[in-house]
């Protein structure tokens, strides 16, 4: 992260990306208001069954993944985005080998703490 007076930029590759288990890594910012996570998905990952009291937006920049969102089925591609409303149970699983950027609304304090169990089994 290059850090200006009023401007910090960041570059994906040069954030290390996180090994949550054998088929989803991740690489996070943290801002004041808001965490933006960009996750690589392979093929069969699941992201089981959870929810948590941030609005999310999934950005598919690649891959074809399948959301279960309080019990509606919805399937996202490339260039597509899903939202996510506080509080929602929901789960995904990678149909293709994917990469999504998730945007969370406020903060995830929970990942700050570290208590993302959910993603590492």
């Amino acid at each position: 992260m290059i850090h200006y007076a009023l401007v910090d930029l960041y570059t994906w590759n040069a954030i290390p990306e996180e090994r949550m288990n054998d088929y989803v890594t991740r690489q996070v910012i943290h801002g004041s208001l808001l965490t933006v996570a960009r996750l690589r998905l392979r093929r069969g990952a699941v992201v089981p069954l959870h929810r948590h009291a941030n609005e999310q937006i999934s950005l598919l920049e690649s891959g074809r993944l399948r959301f279960v969102i309080d019990g509606i089925e919805t399937v996202a591609v490339a260039g597509q985005a899903v939202r996510i409303p506080p509080h929602a149970a929901h789960a995904v699983t990678a149909e293709e080998d994917s990469v999504a950027l998730d945007l969370f609304a406020p903060v995830r304090e929970d990942w700050i703490r570290g208590d993302d169990a959910y993603l590492r089994r």
